[in-house]
């Protein structure tokens, strides 16, 4: 396949990226962002402001980066060459995301399954009184796995060119990611102990939270796949984003399953 770039005749399918600000723009803001979160919980003064300052800025670079990547789809430059890279590159992020998870369980389980005497040599540990796992996060549980199944749902429909059946599936997708961040949000706030008691809260919380986020940034992809599929930006066989935001989404899902013995 051949491609024309800058009027002449390029006899590769891949694509050359030009020139970009986005990349530089929103490592700065991730880095601004996570130092003055780090300063933020040591109370420093004003830190947080710059933090929300950060937040914007790494939102507003990804925006216009995420634009820049949709006008490519629209010039011809997403061949098959350059999505089968895509595809890769979607695929090697969510195995460096479950290594991030696995670290998490392998410090949960070191000390739940041997509870040093600091513990009381007992897990949970003493004082500690755990959520009831049949309540709340078994609810939480349901309504993930369910918008998992909603978002497969609307996946083939998109494939087989049913748009209400796409819409109406990320729509439902969507409201119960919200619905599962809220249940997590009154989880805590009803929560008996906190991040600082023990290494059960400090694990409980980095996982579930770490997760909860996980949640937050999926919806986000799912929502922007909506937005592009009511603006006919998607068709049945050209859909790669919103593919790789659905798998991004299942990987949530099992994650889940993984974090359910921390309610415990």
């Amino acid at each position: 396949m051949t491609n024309l770039v800058r009027g002449n005749f390029q006899d590769h399918p891949f694509h050359l990226v030009s020139p970009s600000p986005w990349p530089l723009y929103t490592s700065i803001s991730l880095f601004t962002l996570t130092l003055n979160a780090a300063l933020s919980m040591h109370l420093f003064s004003s830190s947080y402001i710059f933090f929300y300052i950060a937040l914007v800025t790494v939102v507003g670079s990804m925006a216009l980066w995420f634009r820049d990547i949709i006008s490519e789809t629209y010039l011809g430059n997403h061949t098959m060459a350059v999505q089968k890279g895509l595809n890769l590159g979607i695929m090697l992020f969510i195995i460096s995301e479950a290594l991030f998870f696995l670290a998490i369980f392998w410090a949960y389980f070191h000390s739940a399954l041997t509870p040093t005497v600091e513990l009381g040599s007992q897990w949970p540990p003493m004082g500690i009184e755990c959520a009831n796992p049949l309540e709340l996060p078994l609810l939480n549980t349901v309504i993930l796995l369910s918008s998992g199944a909603t978002i497969t749902y609307a996946h083939h429909s998109l494939i087989k060119g049913d748009r209400k059946g796409a819409i109406y599936g990320t729509i439902f997708t969507v409201i119960l990611a919200l619905v599962f961040t809220l249940f997590q949000l009154i989880e805590y706030s009803v929560s008996s102990f906190t991040i600082s008691d023990s290494v059960y809260g400090t694990c409980f919380f980095f996982g579930t939270g770490f997760h909860g986020f996980h949640v937050i940034v999926g919806t986000i992809f799912l929502a922007v796949g909506l937005w592009r599929i009511i603006g006919y930006h998607l068709t049945d066989h050209h859909h790669l984003g919103y593919e790789g935001g659905i798998l991004y989404w299942h990987f949530v899902d099992v994650v889940w399953l993984f974090c359910a013995p921390l309610w415990i």
